[in-house]
């Protein structure tokens, strides 16, 4: 099968890598000429010179632009046959109706797509070798249409969210006195161990079996509340959503 990849921008790089070598061929089309050639290169793809020439050679299509050319691009891309749409705060029915004649699923993701470990929402109409295609790319979540936007607020947003504390420990870590490189490496290996963790335990029973009473745990636990950390979390949830349906 071959998978055609309309835009090249952050999230369709994601997909692209994770997919790389997955597909008997991967097909790319930007409006930037470069960063499609770029891309193509890089992963052993081709760039063509159209969205029609995209949708004619391609079995499926990845519908990545941003959301305002919905139409322009339904328009070059109207002999597609099969279409995955990533597009940001844009209803499945919204690009069903740009689409008539082909078959529409909608996708979110986040970015750790990007090494097989990402969590993508569907919903619509996919084909059982899409479906396949899609579960190597990370967890794949069934759900309605109308639940999107809380799920891109949660598991779209957050990488961003836990890179942040990467960030901040890391910098409390150099701050009191340890290397930054090494800092870096504590970090991202203990985020990385703590996910793997929470994939066999519950959130809060993991926080709760490292936190000895009267600990040190416990008192930087302490501290993150008096922050007002949990509340802040829930304030960046309740914005992403917010900004995505205004």
């Amino acid at each position: 099968m071959v998978i055609g990849f309309c835009g090249s921008g952050n999230m369709a790089t994601a997909f692209a890598k994770g997919w790389a070598g997955n597909w008997s061929q991967m097909l790319f089309f930007d409006a930037d000429s470069d960063k499609a050639r770029t891309l193509a290169k890089e992963l052993g793809g081709e760039a063509v010179g159209s969205n029609a020439e995209l949708a004619e050679r391609s079995d499926t299509v990845v519908l990545a632009v941003k959301p305002d050319a919905l139409q322009q691009a339904a328009g070059e891309l109207a002999n597609a046959r099969s279409v995955i749409s990533i597009l940001g705060a844009t209803s499945l029915g919204k690009v069903e109706a740009a689409f008539p004649e082909a078959e529409v699923g909608r996708v979110m993701p986040n970015v750790a797509v990007e090494v097989g470990g990402g969590v993508l929402c569907i919903a619509g109409e996919f084909s059982p070798e899409v479906r396949e295609k899609l579960s190597l790319l990370g967890s794949v979540i069934e759900l309605p249409d109308s639940q999107f936007d809380v799920a891109t607020a949660l598991m779209g947003c957050s990488p961003a969210y836990f890179a942040l504390v990467a960030e901040a420990l890391a910098e409390a870590g150099v701050s009191a006195g340890l290397d930054e490189k090494l800092v870096e490496k504590m970090v991202i290996e203990t985020a990385a161990g703590t996910g793997s963790l929470m994939r066999i335990r519950r959130p809060a029973d993991l926080r709760i079996a490292v936190t000895s009473p009267g600990g040190s745990t416990e008192a930087g636990l302490e501290a993150l509340e008096r922050e007002g950390a949990r509340q802040a979390f829930e304030a960046a949830v309740r914005a992403s959503l917010e900004r995505m349906r205004g």
